[in-house]
């Protein structure tokens, strides 16, 4: 089953920032998607913000988690 929540692990690993830069980014999807803290990010809200293609994102984080 594909995953649809993005972490900030898999943010670090796409786009080549830290750790606590990735942590901010998923922080500022879940803001920008009007979500209260502690809750999931999907893809989609995070590329909704950052402006990558939801398919390349979906589709690099389910190769890298098989």
């Amino acid at each position: 089953m594909p995953r649809i929540c993005i972490y900030p692990k898999d943010v670090a690993q796409l786009t080549g920032r830290s750790y606590d830069a990735a942590k901010r980014l998923v922080r500022r999807a879940r803001e920008a998607a009007g979500k209260p803290a502690g809750a999931l990010v999907s893809v989609q809200d995070f590329c909704q913000l950052t402006g990558l293609d939801e398919a390349e994102v979906s589709r690099a984080i389910n190769q890298r988690s098989a």
